[in-house]
């Protein structure tokens, strides 16, 4: 793959992919173990505040943990699957062009290059190499930026580490409805919750080079948020 200035453009497509292929980053893994962590203990405080004894908490939370972490990986499981069918109908259209008229392609890879700043002649002898090694991969990494394709796999293991880490998450409110007394389970879960919501952001900020303090602050506020307005909505339900 080419570095620097002659590097391949990234079109919207290839940018869209690019993110979409952090679902297995360190990052991603926090934002869906703080969605384990806020959706189940949200829930908790709301069952709490409208006096629910252990056995419902211990219903509730083990049905939050189980829908969440489906609905989460599904959804992940669906997005990285859309992606993949893209990606296959985008390489299966590279090739019947190639196949119909590779001559076309040629000079289509030639053009990119000598849109990069080369003269004619250095762009087509190029484009003459790179096709002569695989025409296809040359067209399909610097008109589309893929430069390896998305296994099959892929979205099956992008749904199952989505779930794993949601689950992860609702572990810590789950843990605590167990072995915390009703009359602190409150306060238990709220310092628990806020305590995992920071080393979690202190993962991601480190991992994805932002400022961790502001990640930290904006996550515990949602959280907070989360754990207070539910808890204040089961009080007066009930």
């Amino acid at each position: 793959m080419v570095d620097g200035p002659l590097a391949p453009r990234r079109s919207a497509w290839s940018r869209a992919r690019y993110r979409m292929r952090r679902s297995s980053s360190p990052r991603s893994w926090a934002v869906d173990a703080n969605d384990g962590i806020i959706g189940t203990a949200g829930l908790l405080e709301g069952f709490v505040g409208s006096g629910a004894g252990d056995a419902v908490l211990m219903t509730a939370a083990c049905a939050a943990t189980v829908a969440g972490s489906f609905a989460v990986g599904g959804a992940k499981w669906a997005e990285a699957e859309a992606e993949r069918e893209s990606e296959a109908h985008i390489i299966d259209e590279e090739r019947a062009q190639l196949a119909a008229d590779p001559d076309d392609g040629l000079a289509e890879l030639a053009a990119y290059w000598e849109s990069r700043g080369l003269d004619a002649a250095a762009a087509a002898d190029i484009a003459e190499q790179l096709s002569a090694r695989d025409a296809l991969a040359a067209q399909l990494e610097y008109e589309h930026g893929i430069v390896r394709p998305i296994p099959a796999w892929h979205p099956a293991w992008a749904g199952a580490s989505s779930s794993l880490a949601y689950i992860s998450g609702a572990l810590v409110p789950l843990v605590l409805t167990v072995s915390v007394p009703v009359g602190v389970e409150v306060w238990a879960i709220a310092i628990a919750v806020i305590a995992s919501l920071i080393l979690t952001s202190v993962i991601a900020g480190r991992r994805s080079r932002i400022s961790v303090r502001r990640l930290i602050v904006r996550t515990v506020l949602v959280g907070v948020a989360t754990m207070l307005i539910s808890y204040l909505i089961g009080s007066l339900l009930l």
